[in-house]
């Protein structure tokens, strides 16, 4: 594997995967001169499709003056997001930063913090992409795969730069809203109190019904849509991550905003596939603009993995599709996606698949 001699190594695996004694260490020694950076996964996925307890190793080399710095942080506790990103922004940000990837811890986080924390460093004209690590759905301890070695705290940044550097993303989630738009009329940053005067876990509990007694893991069947104060449609998802009986409220895996509104989502198979294609063709518009061999960085939902169960496959396929055999497929099932929302506005979505195309011109 050493001939290779990638600049960038991506490892996206389970957390029993990552565990392995000596792992982090044999990678080292297989890439003594790459930058190594990936997380835990709720799956995996590469060009050979979707893979469980596994660890898929995608090996990158640019042909060009491709400039690639790397740069760590720790989030110790959710309070520490916006600190964290912003660290990251000011390791990264120099003339020439065209594109960031990120990858951090999947709980105990607030997404919407960390990226905020970023973009206030770099500028909203850096395109941010990836997403927040996962553990199979447990919601325990996710791990974080930099440069210094693995860790549960950990967050890591890519920073790309390089004129010869092309670039295209898509995103779409497939959800479909359902139930009446709710006020958001206590919450604090991703701790959602109260929709319209009421204790949030109690109006959840009485949607998901029989679901109930299945959360937080539940919750990633039934997200939520975020509307304004108009309740017009954002495009945004928020994911429940966890729950507070005590003081009946709903930890979200981002942001919410008081006074806007929430609404109810849920989804078929056939939707969340019908999503996945219009990620892909969204992100697969510049592939004209690329020479050689490219890299679709494919960041999902977990959510879409249970809802869509031994079909998921399906998301995979149509992908695979779209984007044609010039390009090669790496990526993993997230806690919450990065990504632009539209040019100059990257935000932390939640239920989605993130398609990032990475190639040269």
């Amino acid at each position: 594997m050493a001939q290779l001699d990638p600049q960038l190594v991506l490892v996206f695996g389970s957390v029993g995967a990552l565990r392995q004694p000596g792992h982090f260490a044999q990678l080292k020694a297989a890439f003594p001169r790459a930058a190594l950076v990936g997380c835990s996964t709720a799956g995996e996925i590469s060009d050979q499709g979707r893979s469980e307890q596994a660890c898929v190793i995608t090996a990158v080399r640019f042909q060009g003056e491709i400039t690639l710095q790397v740069a760590e942080a720790t989030i110790s506790s959710m309070a520490a997001c916006q600190a964290a990103g912003s660290a990251l922004g000011a390791a990264l940000k120099r003339p020439g930063l065209r594109a960031i990837l990120l990858f951090g811890k999947g709980v105990g986080v607030n997404g919407s913090a960390l990226l905020a924390g970023l973009v206030s460093e770099v500028g909203a004209q850096v395109p941010i992409s990836g997403g927040l690590a996962g553990d199979d759905g447990a919601f325990v301890e996710t791990l974080t795969l930099g440069p210094s070695g693995i860790t549960p705290d950990g967050v890591v940044a890519v920073g790309l730069g390089g004129a010869g550097l092309v670039l295209s993303h898509g995103s779409c989630g497939g959800w479909t809203p359902f139930g009446p738009a709710r006020k958001v009329t206590r919450c604090q940053e991703n701790i959602l109190f109260e929709l319209d005067g009421e204790p949030a876990l109690n109006i959840y509990k009485r949607y998901l019904g029989e679901h109930a007694k299945d959360l937080p893991s539940s919750g990633l069947l039934f997200p939520f849509e975020i509307l304004d104060q108009e309740r017009g449609r954002l495009g945004l998802i928020r994911t429940i991550l966890g729950v507070d009986e005590a003081e009946g409220s709903l930890i979200l895996a981002g942001e919410i905003a008081s006074g806007g509104y929430l609404r109810l989502m849920h989804a078929s198979k056939d939707d969340l596939v019908d999503g996945a294609e219009v990620a892909a063709r969204l992100a697969g518009s510049l592939q004209q603009a690329m020479t050689g061999q490219a890299l679709a960085l494919l960041v999902s939902c977990v959510g879409r993995r249970l809802v869509m169960g031994d079909a998921v496959e399906e998301e995979f396929e149509v992908v695979r599709e779209v984007l044609g055999k010039g390009m090669t497929l790496a990526g993993f099932y997230s806690y919450g996606e990065f990504a632009p929302l539209a040019p100059g506005a990257c935000k932390l979505h939640n239920q989605t698949m993130t398609v990032t195309c990475l190639g040269e011109c």
